[in-house]
């Protein structure tokens, strides 16, 4: 049977775990908010600038903002996206092990985003061409080293997590052309007429087609981030309900355990009592 004092020790520490998984959850719950109203915002963006650039581009192909002069490399990219730390439970697993199924090293170069997923890829002598640290934070995300990169291959596969539900998240891979030529299916039609014949762009419109075009690929590399970490969020959400519904069912039981070595102790002391009392009337 175990000290009162030790039942009391193990429920202050169950009360703390549960009061910081709390905080977690509710800390998820928020970052989730956030980062949905910033894709919006950024998907409305897109919509404007697309509607744009439809109309001024002197081609119908995506040219990835580059120059005449930019050398475009034969092997093709692929772009992995997993969490920093190892807190994301098998997802990145996962994901790594299905990049690999079509990663092959004479035809693509690999950047990796996330430290959890260079690790495994380290553990597996997987070669990669870049590391990127997963960005902190969730605002004003910095993605021109990757655009840049983009620019250099033919074409650039992203691999990353994706954010269904609160309770379920799912892996993903997209075609970069591909999903900046989806994203424009849902772009608002412009009425306003933009052509050279009513605008001066400056320095040149094939300048000015090619920084919209880096700014989509921005735009459509930031949302794949984003996706990862709304994903990521969740499944912290998802771990901390889980540990604090454990540590809630603890705690009910320790508060059984807390009861019954009190009535132990009481009816210890009461037989104590009534041995004592047998013992008087013995002698007397």
């Amino acid at each position: 049977m175990k000290q009162l004092t030790e039942v009391v020790e193990e429920q202050d520490a169950m009360q703390s775990v549960v009061g910081l998984t709390n905080v977690f959850q509710g800390l998820a719950s928020m970052r989730i908010s956030q980062i949905k109203d910033q894709v919006l915002s950024s998907q409305r963006f897109f919509n404007e600038l697309w509607a744009i650039y439809s109309q001024i581009r002197v081609s119908k192909r995506f040219g990835y903002g580059r120059d005449h002069n930019d050398q475009v490399n034969d092997k093709e990219l692929i772009i992995a996206i997993t969490a920093e730390g190892g807190f994301s439970g098998d997802i990145d697993q996962k994901l790594i092990n299905w990049m690999l199924k079509s990663y092959n090293t004479e035809k693509h170069d690999l950047v990796i985003i996330g430290h959890h997923g260079a690790l495994q890829l380290t553990q597996a002598s997987v070669p990669f061409k870049r590391y990127f640290k997963l960005p902190q934070h969730d605002n004003n995300i910095n993605v021109l080293p990757l655009v840049n990169l983009v620019k250099q291959y033919k074409s650039t596969t992203v691999f990353y997590q994706t954010y269904v539900t609160l309770m379920v998240q799912d892996i993903k891979k997209i075609e970069l052309k591909g999903a900046i030529e989806e994203a424009s299916k849902k772009a608002r039609d412009n009425n306003m007429i933009i052509s050279e014949e009513n605008y001066i762009f400056e320095p040149s419109t094939e300048s000015v087609v090619s920084h919209m075009e880096n700014t989509m690929m921005e735009i459509t590399l930031t949302q794949t981030i984003l996706d990862s970490k709304l994903a990521q969020y969740a499944s912290r959400f998802r771990s901390m309900r889980s540990a604090n519904d454990k540590a809630s069912e603890m705690m009910q039981d320790l508060k059984w355990d807390y009861n019954r070595t009190r009535r132990y102790i009481s009816d210890e002391r009461l037989k104590e009592v009534v041995n004592s009392i047998d013992k008087v009337e013995l002698n007397a």
